[in-house]
């Protein structure tokens, strides 16, 4: 800590040179996993901060985030921190060092900014801050311009010692902790001059740091702990680890002689795992990314689109949509109507083209009848053609609303606009009328606005002339929302006043079931078709 900080978080102070009042930067250590191991001090912080910062890959899933979960207000400002970078290579001109720097510079100012506005921000970390943590890299750089503070945290060798049952030292013996990213000649000295070790940063380093541990003369006492007191944690042997399957937050532990004599637990056999994918790499800056928030609130927001939501400069998007998404003032964010979907995309390039990075934020999936198309073929004009753009995918309200009532789209399907905004209503009844005389079940987009109070009637009525009356229709309102309504009818007994904009219409197709299940209608489409093949 380089200044006393204040006692409450969530009020700033004054600067000690008179300026305007800026916020304190806290370092957190949540331990190695376990949301209990956290301190009563940490879980404070989390709970009353401004700013709650974390890093994650570009998989946007951050264990630091998931562990303070259980202690965040929801009110609180989220900053995600995605390395560019991790383990793979990069075209970054400054090479590997270089993106990490440009990263970690980037990062910084977007606390800063938080900070320099009066606001407290909480930069999660798991283990100890200050124990090969993410933190150190933003203390360094802001340590010397805003007041901070760090909370210690239980480190992984503690939490790996603990799942082991096993001590490490005793008397009068030495434990080194070292890095397996070393050389394995270096490696193996230090692990023969020592009495006892913490191997870290294992994953990609495991063979090597076994080789030195064989040279050593100490792999026949070294032990394995992979996720520490996390519900995935498994230990072992070194000797009985499969090395393509070791993640990163894996440590290898070698008790000294003297602490090793305690009769320690028997070893648990190590499943083989495949490993976790990552995500495509994003462009450092200067892009479009179009996103889909999914029909409702966060928790229909992928990891993926909440990491692009917060590297943002700018967002771009329909009022309502963009209500969707919380505030950050770090952030501009521009609304427009929701007719003017070309502008909005030049609007957005136009952005990129400076230098920002743009959200496009579409509700549900921006590729279903939404915001991707629209960007992508503004973006496909000459003037766009270097512009970078994105598309990440969102859960559609087509998905939510067969969800919420069972799997009525479990066999083929067709989703059809009603909307003769783009195109005219013959080509809207021509393709309703294939997908019926197709026996196809029919996700209903857009059917129904102040503008458009006529066409679930109509589309009712071309249906009927394939479908049978008793053909079941699923009317799913603001699903995963407040005002959530799902509505189980028939065909012939549709009523298109009990449909509005919000509405997603299902029609089943021939086979579609209506079940009760515990009080409740369960609606499904089977996967086999007529004569009892599965189809899939």
């Amino acid at each position: 800590m380089n200044e006393p900080a204040s006692s409450a978080i969530g009020h700033s102070v004054n600067d000690p040179a008179g300026g305007e009042r800026t916020g304190t930067l806290y370092g957190i250590g949540l331990g190695p996993g376990d949301p209990e191991l956290t301190t009563i001090k940490a879980a404070r912080l989390v709970r009353d901060a401004d700013v709650i910062a974390y890093h994650s890959a570009r998989h946007g899933r951050s264990i630091a985030r998931r562990i303070a979960e259980p202690h965040l207000s929801g009110t609180a400002i989220e900053e995600a921190l995605v390395y560019p970078v991790t383990t793979e290579t990069t075209d970054h001109p400054g090479g590997y060092q270089g993106a990490i720097d440009e990263f970690y510079a980037e990062a910084a100012d977007r606390l800063a900014a938080h900070l320099e506005a009066g606001r407290d921000v909480v930069l999660l970390a798991e283990g100890d801050p200050l124990f090969y943590g993410s933190y150190m890299h933003m203390h360094k750089r802001l340590a010397g311009r805003f007041r901070t503070e760090v909370v210690p945290g239980v480190t992984s060798i503690s939490g790996a010692a603990a799942a082991l049952g096993q001590p490490l030292v005793e008397r009068d013996e030495v434990l080194t902790v070292l890095p397996g990213t070393l050389p394995r000649a270096e490696l193996a000295r230090r692990l023969a001059d020592t009495d006892s070790a913490a191997v870290m940063k294992l994953g990609r380093t495991f063979g090597n740091v076994r080789d030195a541990l064989a040279d050593a003369g100490k792999l026949d006492r070294a032990r394995y702990v992979e996720r520490a007191t996390m519900e995935q944690q498994r230990t072992g042997d070194i000797a009985g680890v499969d090395a393509d399957a070791v993640p990163y937050f894996a440590i290898a532990l070698i008790p000294g002689a003297v602490a090793a004599s305690v009769p320690g637990r028997e070893s648990t056999p190590l499943p083989d795992r495949e490993p976790t994918p990552v995500s495509p790499t994003a462009h450092p800056a200067g892009e479009v990314v179009v996103v889909g928030t999914g029909p409702a609130g966060r928790d229909w927001l992928t990891p993926q689109v909440a990491a692009a939501l917060a590297e943002a400069d700018d967002l771009v998007g329909y009022g309502p949509y963009l209500d969707r998404v919380p505030p950050n003032p770090r952030q501009t964010r521009h609304a427009s109507d929701n007719r003017v979907e070309a502008e909005r995309a030049a609007h957005a390039l136009d952005l990129a083209a400076s230098g920002r990075r743009v959200a496009v934020v579409s509700a549900g999936d921006p590729g279903v009848f939404a915001m991707a198309t629209a960007v992508l073929e503004v973006a496909s004009e000459q003037k766009y053609r270097d512009v970078p753009v994105r598309v990440l995918p969102g859960l559609s309200a087509a998905q939510a609303v067969s969800a919420a009532v069972g799997a009525p789209l479990g066999h083929d399907h067709a989703m059809i606009s009603l909307s003769d905004r783009l195109k005219p209503w013959d080509v809207v009844a021509g393709r309703l009328r294939a997908a019926a005389s197709a026996d196809l079940a029919i996700a209903i987009y857009n059917p129904r606005s102040k503008a458009r109070p006529w066409q679930v009637g109509a589309a009712r009525d071309v249906l009927l002339e394939h479908r049978d009356p008793a053909t079941p229709v699923v009317l799913g309102r603001d699903v995963g929302g407040a005002g959530q309504r799902i509505t189980v009818t028939t065909l012939g007994e549709l009523d298109p006043e009990l449909v509005d904009m919000r509405t997603l219409v299902v029609v089943g197709s021939s086979t579609t079931r209506v079940v009760e299940r515990g009080g409740e209608r369960v609606v499904f489409t089977p996967r086999h078709y007529g004569d009892g093949t599965t189809t899939g």
